[in-house]
């Protein structure tokens, strides 16, 4: 299992930590090994659980380069086993402007569906094949696949490491960057025209006013598959995303109870089971170490508690 958002930097979900009980967590973390870690800053493009997610499928990327776009081409049959062509995810967004600068808000929260998510594309192919780019629907409604050469080696930040921050932190850089966010400015003065965001107005829901890239590059021909993959649970991301300390510390509570009591269960019937913690800066992963040695550990895991290891994330 893999849990994003596990510690959360941001001040309300700080400020819950102490608050959290989780036994199931800590009896969990007492049974296991440490066996890996990654820490890095939080300017990374990509974050720590996107890391660990394509690590565990045998992806290797440099930052903002993890081509989460191509590996959906390929497992919707869009792309071919083998092909190399770059890919980018197109996620119709919603910028809010405030009075010193313009944020990105949560996609998640725009409520588009398929057939809005269809008009809106049919309405932007024109705009993106004179940059050489190719859209296709996704399974996903408001988020759109692309193909076109130039999002080989561009970096892009992750949707979940720019919500709610201003979009010049997090925008493309170099010179590819430059045509896309003219072909942004496009989309905008596009979207502002739309029978959508009219009858959006009118249902009381935001307006899709701009497009965010992500999950750009080529999966590699030698990359290696491996047998399992882990269980993303995204319980805690909206809560973390809008710094909710009372909710995020609710759904910690209703994840301890569910999931990882669960896990905790498949270990105790002697199941290898491994959990990978991440947070804003960092990613843990433990695994089942000698069982001989569990009680051990759990003595000394008793000084350190669950909550000290996500206050490390």
């Amino acid at each position: 299992m893999l849990i994003p958002f596990a510690g959360r930097g941001s001040p309300a979900c700080r400020a819950a930590l102490p608050t959290l009980k989780l036994p199931n967590l800590e009896s969990l973390l007492s049974r296991l090994s440490l066996a890996d870690t990654d820490t890095q800053d939080e300017s990374t493009r990509s974050p720590p659980h996107e890391r660990a997610l394509a690590k565990a499928l045998g992806i290797s990327a440099a930052d903002g380069c993890i081509p989460w776009a191509a590996l959906e081409a390929l497992q919707t049959c869009l792309a071919a086993s083998g092909d190399t062509e770059a890919w980018a995810h197109v996620t119709l967004c919603n910028w809010q402007v405030g009075i010193d600068d313009v944020a990105l808000g949560d996609p998640s929260a725009i409520e588009i569906d398929v057939a809005e998510s269809a008009a809106l594309l049919a309405v932007a192919e024109p705009f993106f094949e004179e940059d050489g780019i190719v859209l296709y629907l996704s399974d996903t409604p408001g988020r759109w696949l692309a193909r076109a050469p130039i999002f080989e080696g561009l970096a892009t930040a992750s949707i979940d490491r720019a919500v709610g921050h201003p979009i010049s932190q997090w925008s493309p850089l170099g010179d590819s960057g430059r045509s896309l966010r003219r072909l942004q400015n496009e989309m905008q003065m596009l979207l502002y025209t739309q029978r959508v965001n009219d009858d959006r107005a009118a249902r009381g829901v935001p307006p899709i006013n701009s497009f965010w890239l992500s999950g750009t590059g080529a999966l590699r021909k030698d990359a290696k598959r491996p047998a399992t993959t882990p269980d993303v649970d995204d319980a805690l991301r909206i809560a973390a995303l809008r710094d909710d300390g009372a909710a995020w510390a609710e759904a910690w509570q209703a994840l301890d109870a569910g999931a990882i009591a669960s896990l905790l269960a498949d270990y105790t019937r002697g199941a290898d089971v491994a959990l990978t913690l991440c947070g804003d800066r960092g990613a843990q992963r433990y695994t089942v170490q000698q069982r001989g040695l569990a009680r051990w550990a759990k003595s000394l895991f008793d000084r350190t508690r669950a909550i000290t290891v996500l206050e490390s994330l």
